[in-house]
């Protein structure tokens, strides 16, 4: 009810725990708080918070133009509804080292378990698009410094993304996520991978976890878990998936009402009432009213 049961420091301390525990962590993209609590029902390890999907809903495309508050906030939405470790798509670190360091601080506060930070150039644009750009080394290097020397927590896994795959090809990729790991990054997360052989090169560059982003219509193939896990992929997330489900659903939905004036034919695709319900923990709220409120006034007629 309400809130986590759960502190976001052991929510720290299990993630790492867990991405070196030897089994796949899946983290599906929650799109509101809501869908997160459905995650953790369904028996997955760890919550994605996508930088793309937060862009969506405010209606935006994701080249860079939310802001640190509103991605801190959203964290904090979200995180509150689960005891699942959340990962939160933190983009460049919204500016400088400076910022990048602010950044890791606010989130850090929002009580995520994990952020990363990736290395193309403001504005950045999703990494599955041709045309985006990279910075060079130090820049890239610096951001990771900076994010490391900036957490207070010293569980809270800062994770490097890499881009430069797209732009000069797997070698670039490989030594760029080698020198990611010596500025401190604690995880790496090499973007838009075409090959199961090209996780596995990277998978043997690094000694730290390694991310698989499993998203629809992009550059990489919809490997399995298995497949993933068989060349050594510690964590894999579904960034924009159940938004994009939602989304078709709603918009067959509408297209239903008006083709037939109704939505009576959509009814039996819907969640329940009472599944909500339950989502929602409605009867622990009553539970709850009923063990505050549930005395006699004093004088009161009867």
């Amino acid at each position: 009810m309400l809130h986590s049961t759960v502190t976001p420091a052991d929510k720290r301390r299990r993630f790492r725990e867990a991405l070196t525990g030897g089994s796949l962590v899946r983290m599906p993209g929650a799109f509101t708080p809501l869908s997160a609590r459905l995650i953790e029902e369904k028996g997955f390890e760890g919550v994605y918070i996508s930088g793309a999907v937060l862009s969506a809903e405010l209606g935006l495309p994701d080249i860079g133009l939310t802001t640190l508050t509103e991605v801190a906030t959203r964290a904090a939405q979200i995180g509150r509804m689960t005891d699942l470790p959340t990962l939160v798509d933190a983009d460049t670190g919204f500016g400088e080292p400076m910022n990048v360091a602010r950044t890791v601080q606010l989130l850090e506060d929002a009580g995520v378990s994990g952020l990363h930070i990736e290395d193309q150039v403001n504005p950045k644009r999703c990494g599955h698009l041709d045309g985006k750009q990279v910075v060079d080394d130090d820049t890239a290097l610096k951001r990771i410094r900076a994010a490391v020397d900036a957490r207070r927590d010293p569980n809270l896994v800062i994770m490097a993304r890499t881009d430069i795959r797209a732009i000069e090809g797997l070698d670039a990729a490989v030594r760029r996520a080698k020198q990611l790991v010596d500025a401190g990054a604690d995880a790496i997360f090499p973007e838009a991978m075409a090959s199961l052989d090209e996780f596995a090169a990277i998978r043997a560059a690094v000694e730290v976890p390694v991310l698989a982003n499993m998203t629809e219509f992009g550059k990489s193939e919809l490997f399995t878990t298995r497949q993933l896990a068989d060349v050594g992929i510690n964590l894999v997330i579904y960034p924009v998936s159940l938004l994009r489900i939602a989304m078709g659903a709603i918009e067959r939905g509408l297209d239903s009402l008006v083709a037939d004036g109704t939505l009576a034919g959509e009814v039996p695709q819907m969640q329940t009432r009472a599944r909500l319900y339950e989502l929602l923990d409605y009867e622990g709220y009553n539970a709850f009213d009923s063990s505050v409120f549930d005395f006699t006034v004093p004088g009161a007629a009867r």
